[in-house]
Parts: structure tokens; sequence; C-alpha cells
């Protein structure tokens, strides 16, 4: 049994266009990188929890919920707030409020002085500072990264047209740098829209004095909250990333192999999927997700779909594994055989993985925190161990969950 290809797993490298896969089989060391690219700029929190800026076509390794990174896949979004740091430009009212640009008070998530600061001057709750644009959207994502004392309170909303209709979130803060993200959509599309940010919204105290800060404001046209996009006086985009095409015919065995990851999916209006394939649809094991939890795990040999899977559940970080000789096809999710089915001929010409379909469609767009492949079958024990976790407190750590109880 060998692993002839390693991806992730708190290994990382990458340069310009390429972020590293290898082999390691008898400490020689092979490379197998995947072909990477993103034309444009890109945002990632670093290790030291820091926001910062990545080059064009350089693979983001992010830290935002993990210790051990994952390889960070987004579609193209754009910020349609033209000032992300600067919460006094452009049209807004403000309303029992002292604001202050820039303050050395505190350090922003990107580790410099370039938050604002918003001081409560008043004894009820209605403190805040109101920010009108033309922007025409329905679906939506709005953000915005946050710090004051633990226990304040804060809303977040979005008005469409005059206040037609408003969408908000209300939080209690926790006292360090918080994302505060309201995903949610218009009835119909907006001509123009309020951006609201009120201070101390629902409590029941006296609010005079309050501080709180404010930095990087975001505006998407999306279901979900993608990485940060600055911007300085207009709208930005970022670039969809691609990430194809590590291994070759010496790597992958067309008899019997094992191709596994665990990942989480965060867009799912495009179906994307990963793939181990010929290059085309001919020969393929393709998994695809297809929303709310659901996967369909596909094998087609000699163009012809030999085995399927439909509606998988398979929710964030999932870990995934399929076993293929030319006899039989096993898969693992999560540390449970869920298919086996038999086998009547063998895959032929294996030479690469994607993270799309073979015909570079359909492109998965997600957290990785590793992909793997094995030449050789493996037991239904191992198959077990390698899609389990080692133990209670890493498999909340790798669901991104919070531990209530422990004993």
């Amino acid at each position: 049994m060998a692993q002839t290809l390693k991806f992730g797993n708190k290994v990382w490298a990458a340069k310009e266009d390429s972020v590293l896969a290898y082999n390691d089989i008898n400490n020689n060391y092979k490379p197998l990188p995947f072909d990477f690219a993103r034309a444009s700029i890109g945002t990632r929190v670093n290790k030291d929890g820091l926001i910062e800026t990545m080059g064009q076509d350089i693979a983001r390794i992010d830290y935002t919920d993990s210790a051990d990174g994952v390889l960070l896949l987004e579609p193209s979004s754009t910020n349609l707030i033209p000032y992300s740091e600067d919460f006094g430009a452009g049209s807004f009212t403000s309303n029992s409020i002292l604001y202050t640009a820039n303050t050395t008070e505190t350090i922003s998530p990107s580790g410099n002085n370039t938050a604002d600061k918003f001081e409560v001057t008043t004894s009820n709750s209605d403190a805040h500072r109101r920010f009108t644009q033309t922007t025409a959207i329905q679906s939506f994502t709005l953000s915005v990264y946050i710090k004051g004392n633990k226990g304040q309170k804060f809303q977040l909303f979005l008005a469409r047209d005059s206040y037609a209709q408003i969408k908000d979130i209300n939080v209690t803060l926790s006292g360090g740098w918080q994302r505060i993200v309201l995903s949610d959509s218009f009835s119909t599309t907006s001509s123009s829209v309020v951006i609201g940010y009120e201070f101390g919204f629902g409590s029941s105290d006296s609010i005079a004095g309050q501080v709180y800060y404010l930095w990087g404001a975001q505006l998407e046209a999306l279901s979900y909250p993608t990485s940060y996009i600055p911007t300085s006086g207009s709208t930005v985009t970022r670039a969809a990333e691609t990430c194809n095409n590590s291994g070759n015919s010496e790597v992958f065995n067309d008899s019997e192999g094992v191709l596994f990851f665990n990942l989480n999916t965060l867009d799912t209006s495009a179906i994307p999927a990963i793939s181990l394939s010929d290059g085309t649809f001919s020969n393929e094991i393709e998994f695809a997700y297809f929303g709310t939890n659901q996967w369909n795990v596909v094998m087609r040999v000699g163009g012809t779909n030999t085995f399927v899977i439909g509606t998988v559940n398979g929710d964030a970080y999932s870990k995934f594994s399929v076993s293929y000789t030319s006899s039989n096809f096993k898969v693992f999710l999560n540390g449970f055989l869920i298919a086996s089915n038999p086998m009547a001929s063998a895959l032929s010409g294996l030479k690469e993985i994607d993270f799309s379909l073979p015909s570079a469609t359909n492109p998965f767009y997600g957290k990785t925190k590793e992909l793997g492949y094995y030449d050789t079958a493996l037991t239904d024990a191992e198959l077990e161990t390698l899609t389990s976790y080692r133990n209670w407190v890493s498999m909340v750590n790798e669901l991104n969950l919070n531990i209530i109880y422990n004993g």
C-alpha cells in the first residue's frame, strides 16, 4: 500500500500559478503540483490571525477556522461598498455618535490602525450610522468586522428602496474582533440600499459612553460570505479561482486505488465537483455537490456510468474515500461504509485530479484540509480509519464546532 499523492494535511507550499501536491515514497520527493489561477489579488487569514493580501495567481492557505490551514477556493465576487474601511466617506446619516477615523486605540483585523471608532453620546438605543448607495441587488450577504466590550449590543441591517424592506441581524459582542454576517434576500431587486449600523440596539441599559470599532464592510450579491475584498473609492471584484491537473499516469492505478479528501463546500449554486479521470468523461470518478448536504458520486468506465450514488448526506468538512478495484467499488463517509457495488470492468488511462469536472467546468469552491490517493485498494478497516477522527476533541475541532461540555 502506497500513498502516491499527498496534498495538504498541515503541509502547504505555493508559488505563482501552482500549489504543491507531492509523492514522498521512500523519502524521494516528487512534485505533483496543481495548476492554480486567480486573475486578481485575494485576501486570507494568516497563521497570526491577521487578514493579509495575496498576489495574483497565488493560492491562499487560510487559517480562519483551522490551525492546520486549508486551501481556500472561491468564486468571483464583488464588494459593492466603495469605501470598505472608511465609514465617514460617501452619503451617510448619523445620530448620537462621535466618529474617529483610523483610530490608534486598537489594531484592525489587518494589523494596522485602520479601524474607525464610534462613541455613543445618548443614553437610549437610537445611536446609529447609516450609509446610502445606489445598488441593484436582491440576494445578498452583508458583513462587517466589529469590536466592542463583551455584552454590548449591535444591529446590522440592509434596507431596500427607502426602507421598503429591511433585513437585519442582532448580536451581542464577544469582546474581540468578530465578523458579523447577514445573508438574506429582498422580495424584489433594489434600486438603492441603506446599510445600517445600530449601536446598543436592544439594550435595556444606558449606552452613553459605549465605544465600538468597525472595519472591513462588505456587500456581495451572493448567498454566503466570502473572504474580505478591500475597496478605497470604487467597487472591487475578486476573480474566480481554479485548481486543476495534479498527478500523471505513473501516480494512478487503473486496476485499483483509493481517492480521499477532507473538505467543506462553500458554493452549491453551480454543482461544484472534484474528479479523478483520464482527462475526459470516458473514465472518471466524480464527486459533485448538489446542495442541502447532498453529494452525487459517479464512476464512469468507457464513457458509461457503471456506478452512481445520489443524495449522499455530507456536511461541513466531510471525509470521503472511494476504493475501487476491477470487481468492486466502495464509498466511505466520515467513518461509515455508505455504498458498495460490484464492478464488471476496470478504469483506463487515469492521469489527473481536478477541483472540477474533467472538462474544467463545475469548479469546486470551498475549503480543503487534505486530499490524497493510494495506488492500491484498502481494507474496510483501513478506509474506516482514514475517514474517521482520532479522538473526540479532534473531531469537534475539525468540524469547527464549539466544545460545550467535555467531562
